[in-house]
């Protein structure tokens, strides 16, 4: 999937701008997103090292990297962090990512932090240039100690990072989600084991919910749109993960893992 355009208008675009093929990420596909306003440009967890120059390809049909006003990272995982360094070298946007992060980033092989904002535990409002605002919401243990999702009031997307992630069949580029029961078989076990606890699930969902959502954007995966989206948190709400299914010390319930 690539270069799909999920709001459009006058002044404004929100664009999945790449779906990294499976031998691209070792086997996981990751999206790479773009909110552009006007001249300028915010890409949204640019992806690890192999896929760059794919992204950069399609980021060139909108803007050049010299325009990326931010650039924010959900996580501190690989296949969000490891193309970074180029990135730094392409473009003089800031980056963002949760404060805990910061100092483990270095080790991507980054020769200065000067320009990586550690967004605090409460979240932030990033005034990225004028009339263009995105809203940075935390959504800690979901999956990372300090992921943090991003909110643009103007689409009504919220990306969200690792959580509403799915594990597509190879073969399967549906690119949004339109019936989430029958979406559910692709993310609830990645959710029940990578999610902290239901306490984590819930405090994030009544924090959203205050939104005024109309798609929901992951990392991994199709766009939620429409009643998958109200369907998604409900079930995210009352989801058992992590440290809710142990019973020892590297034991689960009967039959996860």
């Amino acid at each position: 999937m690539r270069n799909i355009t999920l709001f459009s208008s006058e002044h404004h675009k929100f664009i999945l701008l790449n779906e990294s093929e499976p031998g691209e990420e070792d086997g996981i596909r990751s999206n790479q997103y773009l909110v552009a306003h006007g001249e300028h440009g915010v890409l949204l967890d640019p992806g690890g090292f192999g896929v760059m120059p794919r992204v950069l390809s399609e980021l060139l049909r909108y803007i050049g990297p010299d325009s990326l006003k931010a650039i924010m990272l959900s996580h501190q995982d690989p296949d969000i962090v490891g193309g970074i360094a180029t990135w730094l070298e392409l473009s003089d946007a800031p980056v963002y990512v949760s404060r805990i992060w910061l100092r483990f980033l270095p080790h991507y092989g980054l020769r200065s932090m000067e320009r990586f904002i550690g967004v605090p535990d409460e979240g932030m409002r990033c005034e990225v240039a004028p009339n263009f605002t995105l809203d940075l919401i935390p959504a800690h243990f979901l999956h990372s100690e300090g992921q943090i999702n991003v909110y643009d009031p103007v689409s009504r997307i919220l990306f969200t990072g690792d959580i509403g992630a799915a594990m597509m069949p190879v073969g399967n580029d549906d690119p949004f989600v339109d019936d989430f029961a029958a979406h559910l078989p692709y993310i609830e076990g990645f959710h029940r084991r990578y999610m902290a606890s239901n306490r984590a699930a819930r405090l994030w969902v009544e924090a959203v919910s205050e939104l005024d959502i109309q798609m929901i954007a992951p990392q991994h995966g199709p766009v939620y749109r429409g009643a998958a989206v109200p369907a998604f948190l409900a079930w995210f709400r009352e989801l058992e993960c992590g440290v809710d299914l142990m019973v020892s010390a590297g034991r689960f319930r009967k039959g996860e893992r």
